[in-house]
């Protein structure tokens, strides 16, 4: 099949409007700028800022796409070395859900792009088209920065964000692994996360526990955060010391266990090294945990 392909001669805002036009037109591009291709011979894109795909909304795509159509053409550019193949750049969540709905072919725009410029365009049509969770979002905005020299600034507007935006996001990878992938497999929420970034790293896994064992919103967050910056919290953390030396693989697993049954009791505890560390954050947690010790 003969395909137009869309160039990239006047930069990347060209061949996004480009882009944008045909999503308008409902895919009838006159142009010739949209066209169906065997979705086996799309390869997955290399390039792909996205780390995760939630695979429930991947299945509510598919169904969509059996009933309606894919509406969206996905971004794809020539294999030079494999005629008659193609790499993904943008659209990885409508390329696996057709394949979800069994699809042999995918609607796609065909773009005749430098190889240097496919990074730049996979991630800012990704951060523009996509709903990126935070944290891949952090990771997309710091590459943009430092792989091609920009200032939070420039960042901002060539997305049409505030800077305050691109910056609170990017706070969000100074938070400990274990909170960013809590974010990332949305168990906490970013205004959850924008008050957490502001503490150690090491205890903001604490915080982050008790904001899922015991539902707290952002508010009840900021409080329990603030009282613990001024060292007022009266219902102060409860340590149970271990020794410090080595403890054997059963000796641990045992302390796991523990952690789990007292996290299902909605207390937060927190297992770091040979240290048992439990916060309490009102009386009815310390009952609990009292009960919980004298079964």
């Amino acid at each position: 099949m003969a395909k137009n392909k869309a160039g990239l001669g006047r930069g990347l805002s060209a061949i996004l409007g480009e882009v944008e036009e045909a999503y308008q037109n409902n895919l009838e591009d006159n142009s010739g700028l949209v066209v169906e291709l065997d979705i086996d011979k799309i390869k997955p894109n290399p390039l792909q800022p996205r780390k995760t795909f939630d695979s429930d909304g991947l299945n509510e795509l598919a169904r969509s796409i059996e009933e309606h159509g894919l509406l969206q053409p996905i971004l794809v550019y020539e294999d030079t070395k494999n005629p008659d193949c193609y790499y993904l750049i943008a659209g990885e969540r409508r390329l696996r859900a057709s394949k979800l709905a069994k699809k042999v072919s995918i609607k796609s725009i065909v773009v005749d792009v430098q190889t240097e410029k496919l990074r730049e365009l996979a991630l800012i049509e990704n951060i523009q088209r996509e709903d990126l969770n935070p944290i891949d979002l952090a990771h997309s905005y710091r590459e943009l920065i430092e792989d091609y020299g920009i200032t939070h600034e420039e960042v901002a507007k060539r997305l049409s964000k505030s800077r305050t935006q691109i910056t609170n996001t990017l706070r969000l990878l100074e938070l400990n692994q274990e909170v960013q992938n809590l974010i990332s497999e949305n168990k906490i929420s970013q205004g959850h996360a924008k008050v957490l970034v502001t503490l150690p790293k090491d205890k903001q896994s604490l915080i982050a526990n008790s904001i899922i064992g015991q539902k707290l919103s952002v508010h009840e967050t900021e409080k329990i955060v603030k009282d613990l910056k001024e060292n007022k919290n009266p219902k102060k953390t409860h340590t149970a010391g271990v020794s410090k030396g080595n403890l054997n693989q059963d000796s641990l697993k045992m302390l796991r266990k523990f952690c789990e049954n007292l996290q299902k009791q909605s207390i937060a505890v927190n297992l770091q090294k040979n240290r048992l560390i439990v916060e309490f954050c009102n009386d009815e947690e310390v009952k609990k945990f009292s009960k919980f010790l004298l079964k």
